[in-house]
């Protein structure tokens, strides 16, 4: 198939999880182009098969605001012309569903172009739920050829929020666990903790959703019983605040802040503890991506995370906002060996037999071929 795929490009799950659904279609044989206003994160050029296509955004003195939904339009409707596409993949539904059906109208007297459109969190949470947002919101996602949500808890709240009557089907996110595996020895983590303390990790967008500041906060209360090193992946705004918290509460020095990476499998498997302290999440990718590299996900139990973490069994779920029992479990992980062993192996085994790429990439081509058909 010809598949066009429009992403917000940035360092965020639903950007993160199209890019690699190209990638593995491009893989398996389809030709796969991206349409976005810049290239995305974790997407190499030169790779067989994919195909990046810039939507520029003209700012006249007229306009307050560059109309990007609008030149997202046109550059689909030119790409799919142009490149005969199958369909639209668009990810995020604020503003790329309404580009997607905008398009599809200004080539349907000529042909039919379905597009999709899968949910990842923030569009139906957040963003779609705010009165300037909600009608469109609404109108695009019922306007859709396919709708998929990333988890069941979005697929309910997108039906409970806006009563949305289209069948909503669950794909999961997905891992490729031959990319993302563990890393037992992890020699590479003395770069970052020469004293030999192990390791904990944070990955995300450090938006106040994230609750960044509780990572700070449950590294200072481990150090109190256990020697640790935080590595804090990513970039956003409460980077700043991070950072003058860990110098408050003296643990500057046993904080190793990263930027944005593009190769995080590299990375995620010298750390011995994930923490994903966040307020919500409609999945939890990067818990995901941490089992895979038998890294022990500390969460908390909100939104979809239950569905892709079994308390006890492949990571710890506790509260928002509880730092003692969230610290109380990190301690605890790495104070026992045993326990941490078996607990980051039935991670690899969930990760590998429920959400690797050969268990959810045929779902996507499959729907694919049910839209194709309708």
């Amino acid at each position: 198939m010809n598949i066009g795929i429009t992403c917000y490009p940035t360092y965020g799950g639903s950007g993160i999880v199209a890019t690699e659904l190209g990638l593995e279609l491009a893989a398996r044989g389809h030709e796969v182009h991206f349409i976005t206003y810049a290239n995305p994160i974790r997407l190499d050029p030169g790779l067989p098969r994919i195909h990046y296509h810039e939507v520029e955004v003209s700012n006249y003195p007229l306009f307050q605001y560059p109309p990007y939904c609008l030149a997202l339009a046109s550059r689909m409707a030119e790409v799919a012309e142009a490149y005969d596409l199958d369909l639209l993949h668009v990810h995020y539904a604020i503003p790329h569903s309404i580009a997607a059906l905008l398009a599809q109208q200004m080539l349907a007297a000529a042909r039919r172009l379905p597009f999709i459109t899968t949910l990842h969190g923030t569009d139906i949470t957040l963003v779609g739920t705010d009165p300037s947002y909600f009608p469109i919101t609404k109108f695009s996602i019922e306007k859709s050829d396919g709708i998929t949500s990333i988890s069941e808890y979005l697929r309910q709240r997108t039906v409970d929020v806006f009563g949305v009557p289209n069948e909503i089907r669950v794909i999961p996110n997905f891992v490729n666990c031959d990319l993302y595996h563990p890393d037992n020895e992890k020699k590479a983590a003395a770069t970052y903790a020469p004293a030999g303390e192990k390791l904990l990790i944070h990955l995300s967008n450090f938006r106040p959703v994230k609750r960044v500041l509780d990572c700070i906060r449950i590294l200072a209360e481990v150090r109190k019983s256990a020697p640790a090193h935080l590595l804090m992946v990513g970039d956003g705004p409460d980077r700043g605040p991070a950072e003058h918290l860990a110098r408050e509460l003296h643990v500057e020095r046993h904080v190793s802040f990263m930027g944005k990476m593009n190769h995080v499998e590299r990375l995620i498997p010298l750390a011995h503890v994930l923490l994903m302290p966040s307020e919500l999440e409609a999945f939890g990718l990067v818990a995901l991506e941490a089992m895979a590299c038998g890294v022990v996900p500390v969460a908390t139990r909100v939104g979809g995370v239950p569905e892709l973490i079994t308390d006890g069994e492949d990571g710890f779920l506790e509260p928002p906002a509880d730092i003692a029992a969230q610290a109380a479990r990190v301690t605890a992980l790495l104070a026992d060996d045993a326990l941490h062993y078996r607990m980051a192996k039935t991670g690899r085994w969930n990760a590998a037999e429920r959400f690797c790429t050969d268990k959810i990439i045929p779902q996507y081509e499959r729907y694919y071929e049910d839209v194709l058909r309708a």
